[in-house]
Formats: structure tokens, sequence, C-alpha cells
């Protein structure tokens, strides 16, 4: 296991040696895949952006692990005829959510300009720049902010000396709030890191210190799980049975089996719902 300090120059299984990295660990994770926000592969990107270091290897197999919990392992294929973009489908209207990539630097660098770790999981995690995206195109439905989010959350309980299986998701409460970054650090909702997604009534994180929050285990390794996980909680922090909005958000989580395409619904269907005041149908 990796020691539980802030050291950089442990290695993780295969061989890559965190002192390698030119930035800490758990600010590499929230920029390393900013280069699908261009629409390019990894091995085309750049590795700057605004003498911003991007495009580092996440340590500890936490990046490998994060999208096993979305997409099937081995080689992509196409799931949807006639859309292979990096703007993500969204899952309440079937519509692609991002009509052209980013032109402007500027709007990257919001995402990746904060140098503190914390600072950085709190932008990711209020942002609606990365949520217009999919992690692969080849699964449009899926989404970069919360493919993120599971990344950091995993490599900080890896750092900590956690193994997968150790893993527990708890969801609670939460009252509304300024949905800023800001907002998010001032937030006891919002644990850094293991907080992956912080939508007004709820908040989801994964962490192996649930204490005394209800919570479930994630399961034995990194799986598309998500209807799975939410079912089994022993407490849902939503109101299933005094408003019908919940019942059908409840109701399409157990069937939606993709981690970032689940908590990417959550988001939107809070979002959509606090905006309108009325009911919509997913597709």
């Amino acid at each position: 296991m990796p020691p539980t300090n802030d050291s950089l120059e442990w290695s993780d299984s295969a061989g890559l040696r965190i002192a390698d990295l030119e930035t800490h660990p758990l600010t590499a994770v929230y920029r390393h895949d900013v280069h699908k926000l261009r629409g390019r592969s990894h091995d085309a990107a750049a590795d700057e952006i605004a003498g911003i270091r991007v495009n580092e290897t996440v340590p500890l197999h936490a990046d490998r692990d994060a999208a096993l919990l979305s997409r099937p392992e081995g080689r992509p294929e196409q799931t949807v005829d006639n859309h292979l973009s990096p703007a993500r489908l969204s899952l309440l209207t079937g519509e692609p959510i991002a009509t052209r990539l980013p032109r402007d630097t500027e709007t990257i660098v919001d995402l990746i300009e904060p140098t503190d770790p914390a600072e950085l999981h709190a932008t990711w995690l209020t942002s609606t720049t990365p949520a217009a995206y999919n992690e692969s195109v080849y699964y449009p439905y899926t989404s970069l902010k919360f493919h993120t989010l599971l990344a950091g959350a995993l490599l900080d309980n890896y750092r900590a000396g956690h193994t997968f299986d150790e893993l527990w998701l708890t969801a609670t409460p939460t009252a509304p709030a300024e949905h800023t970054p800001e907002g998010a650090l001032a937030s006891e909702a919002v644990d850094p890191h293991r907080t992956i997604l912080w939508a007004p009534p709820l908040a989801l994180h994964v962490t192996a210190t649930p204490g005394d929050r209800p919570a479930t285990r994630l399961g034995a390794h990194p799986t598309r799980s998500f209807a799975d996980v939410w079912t089994s909680l022993p407490y849902h922090p939503i109101d299933v049975d005094s408003e019908r909005q919940w019942r059908l958000l409840d109701a399409q989580l157990r069937r939606i089996r993709s981690w970032s395409t689940a908590l990417q619904f959550i988001e939107e269907f809070v979002t959509e719902h606090a905006s309108s005041g009325g009911e919509r149908r997913a597709i």
C-alpha cells in the first residue's frame, strides 16, 4: 500500500514514480483530461495550456479505475449511430449539450488554474463546462466532469492507503447553497476530493471512512455498478415518498449502470427541476 503522508517519492504498481510528476498528484488529476475539451486524444494533446502543466498520467491506476466505473474495458465501439463527438448527449433530452468545442483558452484555464487541490476539486464540482462533454466519444452519455471527480476521489483514497474494495458510497442531504467554488469550500456537506456530487438536496461521496453516515460498499473491483450500489443504499436523501419527481429520479437511477452517466443525470435532473419547477421525463 502507498504511504499515508504527502511524500512524492513513492511509486504505483505500474512503476510510475510520483516524483516524476511535475505537479502534486491531487492537482494533476483535475488537469489530466482537459484535452478532451478540445476533442483531442491523450497522445495528441499538449503538455501545457497557458503555461499550466496538463495531460500528466494519474498515479495508482485511479484514472483507469474511474473509467471502468463508467465504460466497458477493452476496445471501444461506437454505441450511438451518427454521434462520434466530444459533446455529451443528455439522458434527459437525448440532445447534445455542447454546440461547439471551447475556442478560447480562458474557458479551460478557469478549470485548471487553481494551484490548491481543494480549490481545484471545488471548481470541478461546481462547473458546468466539463459537464457538456463526454469522457469518451464512443460512450456519449458519459460525463467528463464526473469521470474527473471520480478519479480524484479514488486517487485521494488510494493515497491514504485504501484499496478499492474498502470504499463506500455515502449519500447525505444538503441544504440549498451558492453553487460556486467558494460555496463548495465553505459547505460542511463537501469533503475535499471525496465528494463526487454536490447537487442540493443531496451530496454523494466515495470514502473509506463513512463514519455514521448511511453507506454501502462499492464492490470488490471497479465496474459499471451504479444502479446496484444506489439500490443498496440503506438511506436515500431524496424524499421519494412525498414528491413524484424524486420517485422518477430514483427509478431512473436504479437502471443506470455507468457511474459518470448516473451522476450527470442527477445533476441535470436537479438543475432542470429547480429551474422549471416541473417534471420532465428522461428518454
